[in-house]
């Protein structure tokens, strides 16, 4: 992956791809964690790190034995949701979809997916109203989305310059995931963000979060961080 580069504006060349090496599904036997925490690169990985959030990805990944399967999407609609909701229970893993784990919203945007219109309705018709060319509902975004976060099954990547990215934003540099955040970078990592540095505005980065998404984030969406889901009862 090339390094940040000094430059102006937007550069319009081919999007930039990093390939990763996804978590290798277990054998006979379900690991312990789940193989269900979701990097910003949207790769999924078995980490005892609790998430903040939960989605999926439209239906069932696993299977009976609780390990994953060769597949990373079941349909378009990649959701993030709460991890309470309405006293419903689940058995994680069971019968049902795929339950995914985010440590907050900026990772599970990055990673391309989009809040849920039932349990977090406000925030899924804010993000609507926000979202780029007044899309009529949340197939339109889901199919603008799923164009914008995968390509050729690979992650797909874009470039802009940091000063052109709002907060909530994340890039990648030498393999590694960053928010964007008050003029800082914040290095990743599932127990949640490193020591900041500050970033340089003019420096090219290769972005995470889908073009529309960064277009919702300027519109004034506002992302859920890690730091007030952790202090909230789960």
């Amino acid at each position: 992956m090339s390094a940040l580069q000094k430059t102006q504006g937007l550069e319009s060349v081919d999007p930039p791809r990093i390939e990763r090496k996804p978590s290798q599904p277990g054998m006979s036997q379900a690991p312990r964690p789940l193989q269900n925490r979701v990097d910003p690169f949207g790769e999924l990985h078995a980490t005892p790190e609790r998430g903040g959030l939960m989605g999926n990805r439209g239906g069932r990944l696993h299977r009976d034995d609780r390990t994953l399967s060769g597949r990373r999407w079941a349909s378009r609609r990649w959701i993030v949701c709460v991890c309470a909701f309405k006293g419903r229970r689940r058995a994680v893993w069971g019968k049902g979809y795929t339950e995914l784990f985010f440590l907050d919203e900026p990772t599970a945007l990055a990673a391309g997916h989009r809040p849920c219109f039932e349990c977090r309705r406000q925030a899924a018709k804010a993000f609507l109203a926000a979202f780029p060319d007044a899309p009529s509902g949340a197939d339109a975004m889901d199919e603008a989305l799923h164009r914008e976060r995968i390509e050729n099954r690979l992650k797909r990547l874009w470039r802009a310059r940091l000063g052109d990215l709002p907060d909530g934003t994340m890039i990648a540099r030498d393999c590694r995931a960053y928010a964007v955040r008050s003029a800082m970078l914040w290095p990743w990592s599932f127990a949640g963000y490193r020591a900041p540095a500050e970033l340089d505005p003019d420096a090219v980065a290769d972005v995470l979060t889908p073009p529309s998404t960064v277009a919702a984030l300027k519109g004034g969406y506002r992302p859920l961080w890690a730091e007030p889901l952790a202090a909230s009862p789960r």
